[in-house]
């Protein structure tokens, strides 16, 4: 539920078709996505998922949509 959720989230964000992506899709080589996209996918995460605010350490550590997706498993459970 998670994964479909942040798949929708980053498929409008990045006008591509959600299908397309997977768990392995990364940010950066996939996507062309620069730092703006990524704190501009951070806050509406945050926000959706009511999560503290996402350490620019941690930021650096999300670079496929899995890892986003076992960040927020992680920091949801908490």
């Amino acid at each position: 539920m998670i994964f479909e959720k942040i798949r929708g989230l980053v498929a409008k964000q990045f006008v591509v078709d959600p299908e397309t992506l997977s768990r392995e899709t990364s940010f950066t080589e996939d996507l062309n996505a620069d730092s703006l996209d990524v704190v501009e996918l951070s806050m509406t995460i945050e926000e959706l998922f009511e999560l503290r605010e996402i350490s620019e350490d941690d930021l650096k550590k999300i670079s496929t949509l899995g890892d986003l997706v076992d960040y927020v498993e992680k920091a949801s459970a908490n």
